[in-house]
């Protein structure tokens, strides 16, 4: 029903922009209209004391469709003309004419059919060379119809430059709309992407930190009968991972807190700690060497925070997940358009199980390696449980592919064909920085 009113509508020239307040228009149209017949009721007084009704009749059918021009321009227009021509056919003479002006005018401004516009304006320009015939073909006939046309001209070029401004505005209104919903989808792709850079830095700062220390609890527990110097060693080493973990998270939170002056003072960590790395990771028992080639000093401090956290992140799988025994390796090539990252380790590695029903992480980075024997220096005996699985659930390989994939690398995760398990990505940096 609502479609078929819509086009009965149109095929009038009440198009959209009418339709969109009918309410507020009728009201305000209704009031012109009404200044329109006091108006041309006080010019034609004179006339009114000898012919008063054939007058009133013929003005009030002129200016009442004006009440609702902008409801239903096309319609107003048209009854305006007709009670114009039977007007002439009467021979009544009234200055209340100009209406045909203000109905013209009405259809420029707001029927947006170019066709409409040139039907209305040759109906009009009839009209006016019929008056022009009958009231003024003796005296200066060529005169009044250049000036009635003219002001028809006028009219219709008046209406349609209304409705390009009008139309115009409601563009500019519009962009303004689209524009402000982009910036606040741009803000909120922003704040779901700072969340999960904070989500990203905090899992490697807290998992690879509470690895190294779990490691070397059970390594102390272990070796607390046995020797007690290596098992003090060994919380002494805990205790300082552990500050070391609080003063990292305090560096990085206080990064994001703009009331903490000393956070700018904390580098971010980068390709010159990653000694330091290492060495904790040795002192949790997994023997590590690290080998760099190039300059760091060309690689951007953005990239070399994405590395260092590459590096952590395999190795804390490698220290998790590798075998007794097992030794890790760590490879850097600076170059100044490319930065590429190896780690890998010579524990058994296989081929990725399935993983368990109900894991919410498909791409788990490590294998099957076998849990943490009584042998590995540091390491404490693990408890074998048939029913457990043989790999958690986790998100370090997307976090890892993630941070990759921002400088135009892709990481590779799998077993080594000689044995043991590799991470290798090579980041591009020519591509912006990803942080």
């Amino acid at each position: 029903m609502s479609r078929a009113v819509r086009a009965v509508a149109d095929r009038f020239g009440w198009g959209p922009a009418e339709r969109r307040r009918p309410a507020e228009h009728l009201p305000v149209d209704a009031l012109f209209a009404l200044g329109m017949f006091l108006f041309f009721t006080a010019l034609q007084h004179g006339v009114l004391r000898h012919a008063p009704v054939p007058t009133l009749l013929v003005q009030s059918g002129l200016v009442v469709p004006l009440a609702w021009r902008r409801r239903a321009p096309m319609v107003v227009f048209g009854a305006v003309a007709t009670v114009a021509f039977a007007q002439w056919l009467a021979g009544v003479k009234t200055p209340a004419d100009g209406v045909l002006l203000v109905a013209l005018y009405t259809v420029a401004a707001q029927v947006g059919s170019l066709a409409r516009l040139l039907a209305a304006f040759a109906v009009l320009e009839s009209g006016i060379v019929l008056a022009t015939v009958r009231w003024s073909m003796h005296d200066r006939a060529v005169a009044s119809f250049v000036s009635l046309s003219a002001m028809a001209v006028a009219a219709s070029v008046i209406g349609t430059n209304m409705r390009s401004r009008r139309q115009h505005m409601e563009f500019l209104e519009d962009r303004a709309v689209r524009l402000e919903r982009e910036r606040d989808q741009r803000a909120q792709l922003a704040v779901a992407g700072e969340r999960a850079r904070i989500a990203r830095e905090m899992h490697d700062i807290v998992t690879h930190n509470l690895s190294v220390m779990v490691a070397l609890a059970d390594g102390a527990a272990f070796a607390m009968e046995r020797s007690p110097d290596r098992a003090a060693a060994a919380m002494r080493q805990t205790s300082s991972t552990g500050r070391q973990a609080m003063t990292d998270m305090r560096r990085f939170l206080g990064v994001l807190r703009a009331d903490e002056p000393d956070a700018l003072r904390h580098p971010m960590p980068g390709i010159a700690q990653l000694e330091a790395l290492a060495e904790q990771v040795r002192a949790a028992g997994l023997p590590t060497r690290l080998e760099v080639a190039g300059e760091p000093a060309v690689v951007p401090a953005a990239a070399q925070l994405t590395a260092f956290r590459l590096v952590q992140e395999a190795l804390t799988n490698t220290l998790k997940h590798a075998p007794s025994g097992a030794r890790a390796e760590v490879r850097l090539s600076c170059e100044p358009h490319a930065l590429a990252v190896s780690v890998m380790d010579d524990g058994a590695g296989t081929t990725p199980p399935v993983t368990p029903p109900g894991s919410s992480d498909p791409h788990e980075p490590y294998g099957p390696h076998e849990p943490y024997g009584p042998d590995r220096p540091g390491r404490s005996p693990q408890p074998e449980s048939p029913s457990a699985p043989a790999r958690a659930a986790g998100h370090g390989l997307a976090g890892m592919r993630e941070r990759a994939a921002a400088y135009g690398g892709q990481l590779t995760a799998g077993p080594r064909p000689g044995g043991g398990w590799q991470v290798t990505t090579v980041l591009a940096l020519a591509t912006p920085e990803a942080l």
